[in-house]
């Protein structure tokens, strides 16, 4: 990476911008949640945030020698998208709701102390942090000459898998709590009865078809921490775990569906 950063020009000070930029936009999510006095609308500003540096980005690399147009245009396009759609999605489902029982497990971890200074810390510097990491893939995929374009169509077809597995898993689900008569139970239909989290099966395909249209330039193949990294925040760190064990708790019946059900790669459900 360091190699990358001396090598193609415009690309350090474009990655210093980012690092600002994701800075910015946490800073903005701090005062909102202040001021709503709650943290879970940082889930509103972290695709926001994906924006936010791909549009950086796009900037940074307009006229830089060898940058694509092409390739430039397809990040931008597909983190717009991708991170447009969650905002939205996300900010409907939390309208009006009070703070969401992750953030009331995660800040149990202040015992104590400042629980504003321990969120400033642990739930936005450390997202921070992630996103800044994770943004590495869009960054240096603009600065790419001369992509490959078989890679840049496989990652845009990786990607459109994963959007689809989201936005419909989305609104399954929203549909499905929709109905006061589902009140408590799990939500087991659709592509729900193939992985438990279509939602994250879709986020993480999205985020391996970025880096594969990054890594078509050439550069971007020394990103590939950052979708792993992505993978695992979903799979085991705030993502399938701190949900599923509210769910287990909550939900009647959840027991049976994880029997049945993949814990993240889709596949048809176990029979009884």
């Amino acid at each position: 990476m360091i190699t990358a950063v001396i090598l193609v020009p415009g690309l350090g000070a474009a990655i210093g911008v980012s690092a600002l930029v994701v800075i910015a936009v946490m800073a903005v999510a701090f005062i909102v949640g202040r001021i709503a006095k709650r943290y879970r609308d940082i889930d509103v500003f972290w695709p926001l945030g994906f924006v936010a540096v791909a549009v950086s980005g796009f900037l940074c690399s307009a006229g830089k020698l060898g940058a694509s147009n092409v390739q430039r245009t397809l990040l931008l396009a597909l983190v717009a998208i991708w991170g447009l759609r969650l905002a939205a999605h996300l900010a409907w489902r939390g309208r009006g709701q009070g703070e969401d029982p992750r953030y009331t497990m995660i800040l149990r971890g202040a015992k104590g102390r400042s629980e504003v200074l321990y969120a400033l810390k642990v739930v936005y510097g450390l997202q921070a942090a992630l996103m800044f990491f994770v943004s590495l893939s869009v960054t240096v995929g603009m600065f790419a000459g001369r992509p490959i374009v078989a890679l840049q169509i496989l990652g845009a077809v990786v990607w459109l898998l994963g959007f689809a597995f989201e936005s419909i898993g989305d609104l399954q689900l929203s549909r499905f709590k929709a109905d006061p008569t589902n009140a408590g139970r799990v939500m087991d239909r659709g592509l729900w009865a193939w992985t438990r989290h279509p939602n994250y099966f879709g986020d993480a395909c999205c985020w391996w078809g970025v880096f594969l249209v990054a890594a078509a330039g050439g550069w971007g193949l020394l990103t590939v921490l950052s979708p792993l990294v992505m993978n695992r925040l979903l799979t085991s760190v705030s993502g399938k775990p701190l949900l599923e064990a509210r769910m287990a708790k909550t939900r009647v019946g959840f027991a049976e569906y994880v029997e049945r059900t993949s814990a993240f790669f889709p596949r048809p459900p176990r029979r009884p």
